[in-house]
């Protein structure tokens, strides 16, 4: 059994296909969003939000709500957006600051949430979830909820484009954000958004999402597979993975650049 408390002497292979669904779904925003979040200059933004949308999930369960009821989902929407909007307020106000209020907006999160998992004799084990997330756990029904709501997501940001503007596209990103993280973690979540959006970041919009969306894809299957294989926590494992082959792809654009400049 490994510590995702799966028993991976009984796993069937078929299983891996819901994590690796749901992972190709969580791909499918955050290749996209990654690559604003570089053009706009706010890479810790993911990580700001993705804290606040713990804070809601923890606030939650403090609170003794259902773990996977509409209140702790309303929580965490609801702290991720509110988050979001005073964020995009203080982009307009304070742009020369911005990336020091979202980096202050993060550790206030993960302090606060701490603090209310003090008196919890399995707090840190709850908290540790959060972050590292539970990939191997996802289930059909998490796989369509998500699904419905990234393409809604997707859809909106196809039709409005930059008209999105500063705000529309920071409540967008908190939506996605606060589906993703309660699946496959804070770490993950970060990892998805920004290394295969780094691994194409020089090419134009649409090789480069194709090239993000490929490394993240031989990301997760291999991250999945060695976490089955080595008896890993499948976040952490994909994380690694996403990091290498977002170098290897990167390196391999490198070169072939200058390769058309000889």
């Amino acid at each position: 059994m490994n510590s995702d408390g799966i028993d991976l002497g009984a796993l069937d292979p078929g299983l891996l296909m819901w994590p690796f669904a749901v992972g190709l779904l969580v791909l499918g925003t955050h290749v996209p969003l990654g690559r604003r979040v570089l053009a706009r200059g706010i890479i810790f933004l993911d990580l700001a939000v993705a804290q606040l949308a713990v804070l809601g999930v923890v606030a939650a369960h403090a609170l003794n709500l259902a773990e996977d009821g509409w209140p702790t989902q309303l929580a965490a929407a609801t702290a991720a957006l509110v988050g979001a909007a005073l964020l995009a307020g203080c982009e307009r106000r304070w742009p020369e600051i911005q990336e020091a209020l979202i980096g202050s907006t993060f550790v206030v999160a993960a302090s606060a949430a701490v603090l209310l998992l003090a008196g919890d004799p399995h707090g840190g084990e709850h908290l540790a979830e959060l972050l590292s997330g539970q990939i191997l756990w996802a289930t059909p029904a998490q796989a369509t909820q998500i699904a419905a709501l990234y393409g809604a997501l997707l859809a909106l940001m196809a039709w409005r484009g930059e008209r999105l503007g500063g705000l529309g596209f920071y409540l967008v990103f908190a939506l996605a954000i606060t589906a993703s993280v309660q699946v496959v973690g804070v770490y993950l979540v970060f990892a998805s958004l920004i290394l295969p959006a780094l691994a194409g970041r020089a090419l134009p919009l649409r090789p480069g999402l194709l090239t993000g969306w490929g490394v993240g894809t031989l990301a997760y299957a291999a991250g999945l597979a060695a976490s089955t294989r080595f008896d890993w926590p499948a976040g952490p494992a994909i994380v690694i993975a996403l990091a290498a082959f977002a170098l290897l792809a990167g390196k391999g654009l490198r070169v072939a650049a200058t390769g058309r400049q000889r």
